[in-house]
């Protein structure tokens, strides 16, 4: 499986489903605190409005869909990588390859996602700010962070 070639290609409406998928498992994971409920809720919002509304890209490895990173134009509305494909390079191919088609790069963690924090600091990406609330008003805090390319800093 790790000498499978992984591809990033734009996404297409017949992702929807898998994307999706690999959404909730992910999410499942990376964030209990949420609980299932809601996020199972907030799948129907993946499919319905998030995708189709973003300008995503789809990294596959065998064809098939493994993550995908989602952007509103610097700002990553979503990174997720599939958990049995996790630890790969996936999520830093899709980083690198929304850095070098933007130079600069925003987004808001859950401060409780530990493996998530780690992930954007080892990249690089500075903490601007955190808010005690995340976007649906639930205590959970969040953590504004940014990465810029090496050619635009100075």
């Amino acid at each position: 499986m790790t000498n499978q070639t992984v591809t990033i290609r734009p996404f297409e409406a017949a992702d929807t489903t898998k994307l999706s998928k690999i959404w909730l498992e992910a999410s499942l994971l990376a964030h209990p605190f949420i609980g299932v409920t809601r996020l199972t809720a907030q799948r129907a919002l993946i499919e319905e409005h998030y995708l189709p509304g973003a300008e995503t890209w789809v990294a596959t490895m065998g064809g098939e869909p493994a993550g995908f990173i989602s952007l509103l134009d610097d700002f990553i509305g979503g990174l997720f990588v599939a958990p049995d494909r996790q630890g790969l390079g996936i999520g830093r191919r899709l980083i690198a390859h929304a850095l070098a088609l933007r130079g600069e790069l925003s987004l808001e963690v859950y401060t409780q996602n530990a493996q998530a924090m780690g992930f954007y600091k080892e990249l690089g990406f500075a903490e601007l700010s955190r808010r005690p609330i995340d976007d649906e008003g639930y205590p959970f805090e969040n953590a504004r962070l940014r990465l810029i390319a090496e050619g635009r800093k100075g």
